[in-house]
């Protein structure tokens, strides 16, 4: 899947071995707009495919999240005005399941405390609608969002890949193994299994 993908802001450091994605994070990385801040931050790593229509994208994320607002998981991106990322980041000293939704202004929530430094992360759009999960067993998902984000036009492509950022500095060293995208998983919501 990786042969597929491209950098939005390319790491000084990254490499990919044996289907992971390894990325070293370099110093402030962001991706935010306007909300609370007043600033707007456009320069996290995502190493994306282009994907057009109904989709679900899943990753695996492993790292040693240690430093404020610490990030990795997935992003879905129309452009820069435009996206949302979800996964796990390191907030008032613990990892945290996180998504932000954007639509010109950023929209943070946060969910459980992650038990672990693995997890895995899904994202589906299907019929104008975005689902996001995450798992930190891969034994069930846990319904992270649901929210309307229908493309923009019938043309329209997404940018989808693993996302990782350290606003507060830099090196953090994320793992990506097993990144796919597919044809959307349309479950019943409550239905958590893998």
């Amino acid at each position: 899947m990786f042969d597929q993908c491209r950098w939005i802001n390319e790491p000084a450091q990254w490499r990919v071995e044996n289907d992971t994605l390894f990325v070293t994070t370099d110093t402030n990385t962001d991706f935010w707009r306007k909300t609370h801040y007043g600033f707007v931050r456009d320069n996290g790593h995502v190493f994306a495919a282009s994907v057009q229509g109904d989709f679900t994208a899943e990753v695996a994320v492993a790292g040693d999240f240690s430093a404020l607002y610490d990030q990795a998981g997935l992003m879905v991106r129309e452009s820069p005005e435009r996206w949302i990322k979800a996964g796990a980041e390191y907030n008032d000293g613990a990892l945290t399941f996180s998504t932000v939704m954007t639509n010109d202004l950023s929209d943070w929530s946060l969910g459980s405390r992650a038990a672990t430094n693995r997890f895995r992360v899904r994202m589906t759009i299907a019929q104008g609608v975005l689902k996001v999960q995450c798992s930190a067993d891969e034994h069930g998902w846990t319904l992270m969002r649901l929210a309307p984000f229908p493309a923009s036009s019938t043309d329209a492509h997404w940018l989808v890949g693993p996302m990782c950022c350290t606003p507060e500095r830099g090196g953090l060293t994320v793992r990506f193994p097993d990144f796919r995208i597919g044809p959307p998983i349309v479950k019943d919501l409550h239905d958590t299994s893998m």
